[in-house]
């Protein structure tokens, strides 16, 4: 039984450890080896709490196991062997040690059962991560990694905040329901919320994650934002807010992405509409849409990190990953687009694919909740999502036109990784049920019923076809040369204006009272100069160093014989 206590985390930080001190094919061994070993141990751990201890009035709970707790960290191994398994050419120690610790915080946040143990990890997640933007050792990756770091960090304030209240409200730091309930439910939101890349709050992910390295991008897009995700399934679900809000991130990140040239960036973009559709499903918290929800986080990790390692191969093997530099390379590339294509079916939820057994849930729950603008919002969301990520990423990539570019398909350690992925979002896909048993709730739900079928098929027809047309009549954006900016625009423009503009004010303030200053100084000097220039003035007269001498012992010799008789 003591191998119960044995937080999943744990085989992850010894990885790091080993990583730190091994090479070659010793190290990628070992990181190999640690996520299997850890994935069947943590099959074998039943529900229940497992390690718990008191600080000061409060009991700490750094190990909890339960269905929710139990698929995200499925999950989190099959992501972070998958990540290893594409990174194992990489030949950098900083790398491999960030994503080993990062994968263990992920897995330890999922697995906390209070407040004060999320925080550590919440904030673990930041410190470890950053460290695969800062990898890729270039002047925009720097500058980057730091506005992400500043705005995790400030998450992690908020959230420790939040703790603080909800301990003083309830008095117990148990991470379960909380709900919008006084100060300690809103800003504890906010922290989940900036993790979650609520609008607004979501320039951090499209800022950073296309700076980071081929292989850290990978990690990145499996952890932070589903940790985030796993805490408002936790802490808010049927918080209707979070409807609209999670309807407002399937939209808005489409009209950023179908514009947008850098092909990550586009990903990075697709990332925020997907955890839209799950924030929806937390927030209407029926048990179909919780498990829509949670299932299709289980599924984003595996299709989106897909999508990820195609563009991270092209870049890989190209140094190009603009669409306005790309094109062509279905000829030289073959196996990576045909990779590629099965992560744009899934994300577009094609039949027979992964995304399509779980978001079919989250829109069905919609409809269910007489959330009827909300479910058009997300009918939209998956016509948008198919000409961003399921038609633009494989076309500008791969056959766009011929850019000239001759790159072969990556190291075979990469197609394996991606190979793996491709089979897990079609097995997903077609054999739908071995997810299903995994979720919190038995919903008895059928994905394959003819009309979610001809709904979806229809819907991912016509997409098509206005594809098609856009491109034909010269109205589909062209791919451009050029940086957006969205939210951000607000931290990168307009707050360096501003400040630039008061802090002018303010310095020259400070000259005209310095100078003021410094002219009476210049008077008030040249008075004591005149005045002591005189002659017969008591400061300028002259005296004989013995006289002086003479009138210090006679001071001195007073202030002894008055303090002696006083």
């Amino acid at each position: 039984m003591w191998m119960f206590e044995i937080p999943p985390f744990v085989p992850f930080f010894l990885g790091a450890l080993f990583a730190a001190f091994t090479r070659g094919k010793l190290r990628g061994a070992i990181m190999v080896a640690l996520p299997l070993l850890s994935a069947i141990h943590l099959w074998t751990v039943p529900e229940g709490i497992h390690l718990q201890f008191a600080f000061l009035d409060y009991q700490l709970i750094p190990y909890r196991v339960d269905r929710l707790s139990l698929l995200f960290g499925y999950v989190f191994h099959i992501a972070a062997f998958i990540g290893i398994i594409y990174s194992l050419h990489v030949r950098d120690t900083l790398q491999q040690v960030a994503a080993m610790l990062y994968a263990g915080a992920g897995l330890g946040a999922v697995f906390s059962g209070d407040l004060l143990t999320l925080f550590v990890f919440w904030e673990l997640l930041a410190f470890t991560s950053v460290f695969l933007i800062w990898a890729r050792r270039t002047r925009r990756s720097y500058f980057a990694g730091m506005r992400y770091l500043l705005v995790q960090v400030l998450s992690g304030v908020i959230l420790l905040v939040g703790a603080l209240f909800y301990a003083a409200e309830n008095g117990t730091l148990e991470f379960g329901y909380i709900g919008l309930h006084g100060i300690a439910g809103w800003l504890i939101f906010l922290a989940f919320g900036i993790k979650c890349a609520f609008p607004l709050l979501h320039s951090w992910l499209t800022d950073a994650y296309p700076e980071a390295t081929v292989t850290g991008t990978v990690f990145l897009s499996a952890f932070t934002t589903k940790v985030a995700v796993y805490a408002l399934a936790r802490g808010y679900p049927g918080t209707e807010l979070l409807v609209y809000i999670g309807a407002a991130m399937t939209a808005f990140p489409i009209f950023f992405a179908v514009i947008e040239n850098d092909l990550r960036r586009v990903l990075a973009y697709s990332l925020i509409n997907q955890v839209g559709f799950m924030v929806v499903g937390i927030g209407i918290g029926t048990a179909l849409a919780l498990n829509g929800a949670i299932s299709h986080a289980f599924n984003d990790v595996i299709f989106k990190g897909l999508l990820f390692m195609s563009m991270g191969a092209v870049l890989h093997m190209t140094g190009r990953i603009n669409g306005s530099d790309l094109g062509g390379l279905y000829k030289t590339m073959p196996k990576t687009t045909i990779l590629c294509i099965v992560g744009a079916a899934s994300i577009s939820a094609f039949p027979l694919f992964s995304g399509f057994v779980s978001k079919s849930m989250v829109m069905t729950a919609a409809l269910e909740n007489d959330y009827g603008v909300v479910w058009l919002m997300l009918l939209f969301a998956s016509a948008g999502v198919f000409h961003h990520a399921g038609i633009k990423i494989p076309y500008f990539a791969f056959f766009s036109h011929d850019s000239g570019l001759r790159a072969s398909d990556p190291p075979n350690n990469m197609l394996l990784a991606m190979s793996i992925s491709a089979l897990l979002c079609i097995g997903i896909g077609v054999y739908p049920s071995a997810l299903y048993a995994l979720l919190p709730y038995d919903t008895g739900y059928n994905p394959y019923d003819a009309t979610h079928v001809l709904a979806q098929s229809q819907l991912l027809f016509f997409s098509a076809l206005a594809f098609v047309l856009l491109k034909l009549k010269g109205l589909y954006p062209p791919e451009l040369k050029s940086t957006n900016l969205d939210a951000d625009w607000i931290y990168r423009r307009a707050l360096p204006v501003v400040f630039s503009r008061f802090f002018g004010m303010v310095w020259r303030f400070d000259g005209v009272i310095r100078q003021s200053f410094l002219v009476r100084l210049d008077l008030f000097l040249g008075f004591l100069t005149r005045v002591n220039n005189q002659t017969s003035g008591l400061l300028s007269r002259t005296r004989p160093v013995g006289s002086m001498v003479m009138w210090v012992a006679v001071l001195l010799a007073t202030y002894l014989f008055l303090s002696f008789y006083r």
